[in-house]
């Protein structure tokens, strides 16, 4: 108890900080500055290896360029993650060396650690390797507009472990790519609208698809439109008798993402169209007949004497 109250020993005590401080911080502050450069260094050759890329497809056709760019942002993304979490990784070891921890029987371990967390962590580990493989197979790049699990929404995050989808509402959905049992991809090179066109059966059926088609080589040749379709019109033909109506079957090819606004505007120049011509939309409707057209009982009342 005499020697915590000596003054030698907190004289000792204070000679040892001052000479940590004077030997040691400068050194950690060298490497902490070294770490934020190299935070700094790994951004910027990642930023510009992207423009690289990206400037090489400015060449490529529409589609092609578009599809490129898709997946050039999302790899980039994951490049970027990994060079950050190896970055921090070796910042700590090093910081820990520094301070005079032996990092061995930590690595070792979090060596020990991680197999027995690996056992319990096999979802993990197959939302990695899942994810892995998506990027690898180029199925599906942030930008494309994805149906997962029966969900629809805008791809707003691809991660090794997860992938985020906006649908239209802007609700969030986040799904484990482990987890994931369907996936389609309504926007990778091309997309298409079709169209289920219902007219009544009293129409001509030649000649509601020949005012189809004119309409789709209308919509192609407009200015505005005609670099979001890709292909002429198809006229699939009569498709199938409803309760009200025959359906003929049509469909547009587009650039990705530009199928709906089309076909938006595809039904509304259709509908001008057919009022112009004097074709039908059916539509629920009852007719009622009355007076001679269905020879109604013609009741007599005679009055006896």
């Amino acid at each position: 108890m005499e020697r915590f109250l000596s003054q030698e020993y907190w004289l000792g005590i204070t000679n040892q900080l001052i000479d940590w401080v004077i030997k040691e911080i400068p050194v950690l502050f060298l490497i902490i500055l070294l770490f934020v450069v190299m935070l700094k260094i790994e951004k910027y050759l990642v930023d510009k290896l992207k423009i690289i890329l990206l400037h090489r497809v400015n060449n490529y056709e529409t589609v092609l360029k578009n599809e490129a760019e898709k997946r050039i942002i999302t790899l980039m993304g994951i490049v970027r993650r990994l060079g950050n979490l190896l970055i921090w990784l070796v910042f700590i070891m090093i910081l820990l060396r520094k301070l005079g921890i032996d990092i061995a029987p930590i690595l070792a371990g979090a060596g020990i650690i991680g197999l027995a967390v690996g056992f319990g962590a096999q979802e993990l580990v197959r939302d990695f390797i899942s994810g892995f493989f998506m990027l690898l197979e180029d199925q599906i790049r942030r930008g494309d507009y994805a149906i997962i699990n029966g969900v629809g929404g805008m791809v707003e995050k691809i991660e090794l472990r997860t992938i985020t989808l906006r649908d239209m509402t802007g609700t969030v959905h986040i799904f484990q790519n482990g987890k994931i049992d369907t996936l389609s991809n309504m926007t990778k090179e091309w997309s298409a609208i079709v169209l289920e066109i219902g007219v009544a059966y009293k129409e001509d059926v030649d000649q509601v698809m020949q005012i189809m088609k004119e309409v789709g080589e209308e919509l192609a040749t407009d200015k505005e439109l005609k670099d979001l379709i890709m292909e002429p019109i198809e006229i699939l033909g009569l498709d199938k008798f409803a309760d009200s109506s025959i359906i003929i079957k049509a469909r547009i090819k587009t650039v990705p993402l530009s199928q709906w606004a089309i076909g938006r505007e595809y039904r509304r120049r259709l509908k001008y169209a057919f009022d112009e011509k004097n074709i039908e939309i059916p539509f629920p409707h009852t007719t009622v007949y009355w007076g001679e057209a269905i020879k109604p009982l013609d009741l007599n009342i005679k009055k006896q004497a």
